[in-house]
């Protein structure tokens, strides 16, 4: 199976800005989820999308594979199929992943490749992991996900999901099984070429969670479980927090 992987990077975000560039213990935090992604042995390829000099100069001078795209893009999703469109090469599979997760674990990524490979009905993937504590399930910046017995999700909310109305919150955790959502995708290149076409959903916009809206429009998202989560950093607070707290990333 040949497996692409695009790391969408933009330079301006309204929470850090140059976020991708910024310096992690001497390498950028693109450089970090570049070198990350490529210890996946399921890769075939791994390549940086953005719309900013800044970055592509940046790959380029670490030996990284970046291509431009527009800057008109509303999400990492349309960014990956404009990629896979300027590459015009033969893939099975596009991995799209998180530019923001410098210490993400290769074993997350093959985990979803895996899903591909044992399934052959698999169209867009993903990945969960169960949370265990009562901050995470309450935080409305944690999104969560339920599925069904086959693995497939039956909705994503930013609210703990199921509600539990036979007990207090303070028990959910002990009387069932919650999960956070790990925002890494998997397409098979068609599909992919398929829901970026798809306009803005009710649930999407509500929710403010793109993946609503290919369950709105009857796709099916497999959810595969892992025991590995990385920390993104989306605020200098978490780059600071990062820094302060070296032993447990490096």
């Amino acid at each position: 199976m040949r497996v692409l992987g695009i790391i969408p990077a933009r330079y301006l975000s309204s929470r850090f800005p140059g976020k991708p560039l910024i310096d992690i213990e001497g390498k950028s935090m693109i450089q970090r989820v570049y070198e990350q992604s490529l210890l996946c042995r399921e890769m075939t390829d791994v390549v940086v999308a953005t719309d900013d000099e800044r970055i592509k100069s940046h790959v380029e001078a670490i030996n990284g594979r970046v291509v431009m795209t527009s800057s008109s893009h509303q999400n990492g999703t349309e960014r990956c199929a404009e990629v896979l469109e300027i590459v015009n090469e033969s893939y099975d599979l596009v991995i799209n992943i998180q530019g923001d997760e410098p210490f993400i674990n290769p074993l997350q990524i093959k985990t979803l490749v895996d899903s591909f490979h044992s399934n052959s009905s698999i169209e867009i993937g993903t990945l969960k992991k169960k949370i265990e504590s009562q901050e995470l399930l309450m935080n409305h910046g944690v999104v969560k996900v339920v599925c069904d017995k086959f693995h497939r999700a039956l909705y994503f909310s930013r609210n703990p999901i199921p509600f539990n109305r036979n007990a207090p919150e303070s028990e959910w955790l002990q009387d069932g099984d919650y999960y956070k959502h790990i925002g890494i995708y998997g397409y098979l290149p068609h599909v992919l070429n398929k829901i970026v076409q798809l306009p803005m959903s009710q649930l999407e916009r509500i929710e403010a969670l793109e993946q609503l809206r290919w369950l709105e429009n009857g796709y099916y998202i497999h959810v595969a479980e892992t025991d590995y989560e990385a920390k993104s950093i989306d605020t200098p607070d978490d780059l600071e927090y990062v820094l302060r707290n070296k032993e447990l990333f490096f």
